[in-house]
């Protein structure tokens, strides 16, 4: 039996059951039913109550999970050498979608501080207005001087150029839950039974939903996500994109792998207090709801909206082809204090058996012309 989830604060409770009042209230609304794509955009972005909107910790050691950036600076840095190569080839200006704690945007700044390649402007688009302020703080905090090169955005702009940054932000956006059985196609739900959320199935009414669900050649009983979310939004990227890459960082597969016969019930989990789970149901507005990534569906998007595939590879390579060894070579290893924590870093962000691996790099370019460091070595594109 798994070990039981730390119970919430009577705060905290009393917020998730504001929320779920909220939820129910619009399955009522709606007739009895919501496709599951409306309840994940509620738990997680309903505005003040959501999980992203709502004002509790979710990064670090005292939030439910750790990205990249909290685990070690040498991620931003080491991010920050791509920076320097797109701005050269496009513009100076780098845009980053869902900031987080803002702690991506004050190690890619400080490196590109120390490297003399500021850009003109660091744009955040942010729509959490908590995150927003936990940014401000921190980037008044650590690089006060800079503040006047950030700008926060509430929406995208009509043009970007230059380098666009998402880390982690694909897996958190809504996605349908679609069932194939018995020759049938049907889209998981939520209902209500006695008060509490249940699912229930019906046949998706969605048009662009059952189309790609009808493409798609699942094989048997299987349960699995389909992200229009992510489609539009890449999508809006590129249309958007005048010159420049979009970089993004995210686990996931190929189509591939992500519809292989053995990930049959899918990839849907929630995050916890850092406790992994598959219960979606559970305190909404507390935990976070995530579904890995189609790199395959991502990059078609792109591509039918006029951008070129660039390069796609693990974050291992990725890193590791833009220097990230030598950072760990500055410091000495006879000063165990510096070494060794950073080396443990390292080996968390490459490891294949922490994120090496399972997260992946894509860039999606426009009048790109030379190859980008990131992906001289380790091309992972056959797997798309």
């Amino acid at each position: 039996m798994p070990a039981p989830l730390p119970p919430p604060s009577p705060e905290a409770q009393a917020h998730s059951d504001q929320l779920g009042g909220l939820i129910q209230r619009d399955i009522a609304l709606q007739g009895g039913w919501i496709p599951f794509t409306r309840y994940m955009e509620l738990a997680l972005y309903a505005p003040g109550l959501g999980y992203y909107t709502a004002g509790a910790r979710k990064f670090g050691a005292a939030g439910d999970f750790v990205t990249a950036p909290e685990i070690s600076p040498l991620f931003g840095r080491t991010l920050a050498w791509q920076a320097v190569e797109i701005m050269a080839q496009s513009a100076p200006q780098i845009t980053e979608l869902g900031a987080g704690s803002g702690k991506l945007a004050a190690d890619v700044l400080g490196e590109l501080e120390q490297l003399n390649c500021l850009p003109e402007r660091y744009c955040i688009l942010e729509v959490s207005a908590d995150l927003r302020a936990r940014q401000q703080a921190l980037l008044r905090e650590r690089l006060p001087h800079l503040l006047n090169r950030v700008r926060w955005l509430d929406a995208l702009p009509e043009k970007l150029s230059g380098a666009v940054i998402a880390n982690e932000v694909l897996d958190a956006l809504p996605v349908h839950l679609v069932h194939w059985t018995d020759g049938r196609i049907l889209e998981c739900g939520v209902s209500l039974d006695g008060g509490s959320f249940v699912w229930q199935e019906r046949p998706p009414e969605n048009p662009e939903l059952l189309q790609i669900t009808q493409q798609l050649g699942v094989p048997g009983d299987y349960l699995s996500e389909i992200s229009l979310a992510a489609r539009g939004l890449i999508t809006s990227l590129c249309e958007r994109l005048q010159q420049g890459v979009l970089l993004l960082v995210d686990y996931g597969f190929g189509a591939r792998e992500f519809y292989h016969p053995q990930r049959n019930r899918g990839t849907l989990m929630c995050h916890y207090r850092h406790h992994a789970h598959d219960d979606p149901f559970f305190l909404p507005g507390l935990q976070d709801i995530t579904a890995h990534v189609d790199f395959t569906a991502v990059a078609e998007s792109a591509i039918a909206s006029g951008a070129r595939l660039l390069g796609y590879t693990t974050q291992a390579h990725f890193l590791i082809n833009c220097g990230i060894a030598d950072f760990l070579a500055e410091s000495d290893p006879e000063n165990l204090r510096d070494y060794l924590p950073l080396s443990t870093q390292l080996q968390k962000l490459t490891s294949p058996a922490e994120m090496g691996e399972l997260f992946k790099v894509m860039a999606l370019g426009k009048d790109m012309d030379a190859p980008l460091r990131g992906f001289v070595r380790g091309d992972k594109s056959r797997f798309l």
